[in-house]
């Protein structure tokens, strides 16, 4: 059974859920996880089109029942440490940021969405923490966890931070 471990904090921008995991890894190889297409996939989604900040690529969900790629303006891309992004669908739109941070001979990836009036949180937050987790399990070579696991599961845990 999955745990909930998102928390929310305040900041200049509004209210951020923040989720973190760390790696035993350096943060270069935890950036490529993130910003390289072909790793990305394993976990998270493939995207096309040219990086780099102010560009606009396309990214296609691999868990999720549509097929149809979202739209995802890079605000931020720092390498090895910092990439922002607003990813819009038909959905809505979601500000994103995903900070590596080295702590001796590992890295933190925290991972925080600002989130906007009218956001549920108690359904946003089992995605992340699915999502993560199958980044954990991608880069072990494991099988990825259900979904199953973090929905419902995880929704009180949501609802009470917010």
């Amino acid at each position: 059974m999955a745990e909930g471990t998102g928390f929310l904090r305040t900041t200049g921008d509004g209210l951020e859920l923040v989720l973190v995991r760390e790696f035993t890894a350096p943060r270069e190889e935890i950036w490529a996880w993130v910003t390289e297409s072909e790793k990305l996939e394993t976990w998270f989604g493939r995207w096309t089109g040219e990086g780099g900040t102010g560009n606009v690529v396309e990214l296609t969900l691999i868990a999720e029942d549509s097929d149809e790629p979202e739209q995802v303006t890079i605000i931020d891309c720092q390498p090895p440490s910092r990439l922002q992004v607003v990813m819009s669908s038909e959905s809505g739109s979601w500000q994103l940021q995903v900070d590596l941070r080295p702590r001796a001979d590992r890295t933190v990836l925290e991972f925080n969405q600002l989130i906007e009036q009218g956001d549920d949180i108690s359904t946003i937050g089992p995605g992340w923490e699915y999502y993560l987790d199958r980044l954990v399990a991608a880069r072990a070579g494991l099988v990825p966890p259900s979904f199953d696991e973090y929905y419902p599961a995880l929704v009180e845990y949501y609802a009470e931070l917010g």
